[in-house]
């Protein structure tokens, strides 16, 4: 037992950076409580002392705010983070090494007496207020995202995300169990719905030079001019820019300020454009997406697309949105 209790001290200050003190962990982690008091009631379960164990994990829950089963099955080095809402059902089973933080689920979908809880595997990480339901597996490594609802088995290595739960790719942790960055997980919807705008701006694109071509055929033919710029061109690329919509926000590029200056230099086009953040997951997208609808406007000319490094932020576009001077 006091190996035990060693262990989950070491499993603390291992995956908490906020543990200073043994004596700060003994006194101060509900988390860790919870599993205690969870150790002593899955004994009394287990050796038919049902309402002992129940009560012994009701006093658990009155005291820390985790509620675990009696008869929930818990691997070694658990951790539980914060632990405040957390509710673990009758059977389920989780694996070594699993961490798991405040807020998350681990429900039934069941009336039946049978297994109808989920079955956790090792190195798991599960985010704050994640709900796992129904007798369904997360594989070793997985990572549940922050707020998903997990419906369908998870495949090992796994990371999902959303409202139900997408697999959003590949976990790539060199430590299982220690990438919490939940910010900065993928979101499989945004990508699906960027490969469809960047799917129809290849047709509009198809289209236009269809058009272009059947210009051409249909006489009378005027004669070849210069190309120059006016600043009524301008406008129209600033109109036509606005059918770029930033998937990450909703709104279209003009409106969110992103395209700064518009160069018209004979022939060619500059476009000066900033990101929404430094590290934008969607900057190749868009700067695709601003080429092909400014060539729609000049006819197919050369088109550079320049990222600024500028900051942008939300106090810029905020008043035009609002008063109705945007979108």
């Amino acid at each position: 037992m006091l190996n035990s209790i060693r262990e989950d001290i070491r499993t603390v200050f291992a995956k908490d950076p906020a543990a200073k003190t043994v004596w700060e962990v003994l006194f101060c982690y509900p988390g860790l409580h919870a599993i205690w008091l969870h150790r002593l009631a899955h004994f009394l379960w287990q050796h038919r002392l049902l309402f002992l164990g129940r009560l012994v994990s009701h006093i658990s829950r009155w005291l820390t705010g985790v509620e675990i089963h009696p008869g929930a099955r818990i691997g070694r080095r658990f951790f539980i983070d914060h632990g405040m809402g957390m509710v673990i059902g009758e059977t389920a089973e989780i694996g070594d090494d699993v961490l798991m933080y405040q807020g998350a689920v681990l429900g039934g979908t069941s009336l039946e007496k049978t297994k109808r809880h989920p079955t956790i595997g090792n190195s798991v990480v599960i985010g704050a207020g994640a709900t796992i339901l129904g007798p369904i597996t997360v594989g070793d490594n997985a990572q549940v995202g922050a707020g998903s609802v997990v419906i369908k088995p998870v495949p090992a290595g796994a990371t999902v995300v959303g409202v139900p739960s997408h697999i959003a790719g590949p976990k790539h942790s060199a430590k299982p169990g220690t990438d919490l960055e939940h910010g900065r997980l993928p979101d499989p919807v945004l990508r699906t719905l960027s490969e469809t705008l960047d799917r129809q701006g290849r047709l509009e694109e198809r289209v236009h030079e269809l058009e272009r071509v059947l210009s051409r055929i249909a006489p009378p033919a005027l004669p070849a001019q210069e190309r120059s710029m006016s600043p009524i061109q301008e406008a129209d690329i600033r109109q036509t820019l606005r059918e770029v919509i930033n998937p990450e926000i909703g709104i279209n590029v003009v409106d969110l300020g992103l395209i700064r200056e518009i160069t018209l230099n004979g022939s060619g086009v500059e476009v000066r454009m900033v990101l929404t953040s430094p590290v934008c997951p969607l900057a190749g997208y868009l700067v695709e997406q601003v080429r092909r609808k400014v060539r729609s406007v000049t006819g197919g000319g050369p088109v550079e697309v320049v990222l600024v490094d500028k900051v942008w932020s939300w106090n810029d576009v905020a008043p035009r949105l609002l008063w109705g001077d945007g979108i």
